[in-house]
This record gives C-alpha cells, sequence and structure tokens, in this order.
C-alpha cells in the first residue's frame, strides 16, 4: 500500500512539473507577447484552522492542490481578448468555486468550452433525455475570458483541485 501512495505522489510530481513546463514559454499573442508562469500549492489547514500553501512537489490522495497562473505581457502592443486555460491534470477533481476570478469556463476535450458547471444531455432508463451536470472530476480545462491585457500589466487566475483517492484493484 505504501508503495502505490508513493507511486501516486511520483506521478502527481511529474504532472505537475510537465504541466508547469508546458505553460511557462512566451506566447505571441495579437502583437503583444504573453508570458505564463504556473505555480501549485498545496494547501494545508493548520490547527488554528488557518490555510497555509506549502510547495506541492509531494501530494497525497486526498490532498488539496492551488493552481496559480500568472500571464504578463511582456510586449509593447495592448493584448486583447486574453484568455488564459488552466489544464486539470488526470487523477484530480476541480473543486467548485474555488476559481479565481470567479466567472469561468469548463471543458472535457480543451476544445469546447461553456459556463460551470457543466450540464449534458442523455438518455435515461426510460428513454428520455434529460440534462445532467457533468461531475467535476470529468472537468479537464478551466478557462477565464480576461479581454485587455496593457504591456507590462499581469493578470492572476487561480482554481484548486482534490487528488483522487487510490482506486481499488
Amino acid at each position: 500500500m505504501e508503495d502505490r501512495g508513493r507511486s501516486l505522489g511520483c506521478r502527481w510530481a511529474f504532472l505537475a512539473v510537465l504541466t508547469i513546463f508546458l505553460l511557462s514559454w512566451p506566447v505571441a499573442a495579437g502583437g503583444g507577447q504573453i508570458e505564463t508562469e504556473l505555480s501549485a500549492f498545496r494547501v494545508v489547514v493548520g490547527q488554528d484552522g488557518k490555510e497555509e500553501l506549502m510547495p506541492a512537489d509531494k501530494a497525497k490522495p486526498g490532498e488539496v492542490i492551488e493552481y496559480v497562473l500568472i500571464c504578463t505581457n511582456k510586449g509593447t502592443a495592448l493584448i486583447d481578448n486574453l484568455q488564459p486555460t488552466l489544464p486539470i491534470p488526470q487523477d484530480t477533481e476541480y473543486m467548485p468555486g474555488t476559481a479565481r476570478p470567479s466567472v469561468v469556463l469548463a471543458s472535457l476535450d480543451g476544445k469546447t468550452f461553456a459556463p460551470v458547471p457543466l450540464r449534458r444531455s442523455v438518455k435515461n432508463a426510460d428513454g428520455k433525455i434529460v440534462e445532467e451536470e457533468v461531475p467535476y472530476r470529468e472537468y479537464r480545462f478551466l478557462r477565464w475570458r480576461l479581454g485587455r491585457l496593457e504591456p507590462g500589466k499581469g493578470a492572476t487566475v487561480k482554481a484548486r483541485v482534490r487528488i483522487a483517492a487510490e482506486k481499488n484493484d
């Protein structure tokens, strides 16, 4: 059992590092240049009930991770229609209500985004098509519509996920 926990911790660390690498290079956008920086922190609640953010280099099932994505306009031109997107790693579940800014879109595939909570049509046992909420564990991306970003200015978005519990074999 301890090896499985260690394995998940290693896998989590790899996912966090990979995600940070993928989002840390400059991107040209509408005549400007966006530089992004993604950080991941474990949310630890102290004995006094206050939250503390710790490095997320190791994490266990059930723990909460806060992602903070900072977008900075390093160019000389205004960036219009800024829409930063935060990937949600496999084996984690988005925690509703933790997105900042709070108005956020979500996606299951990285292509189609809709306001949170996501809904889908399914056929029930009677053959009727009904709308149901998509479980948060299925969300794979969050996106914010931030609009304009002046040269030299930055914008920050954040959200929390919970690492999924180990699956029973």
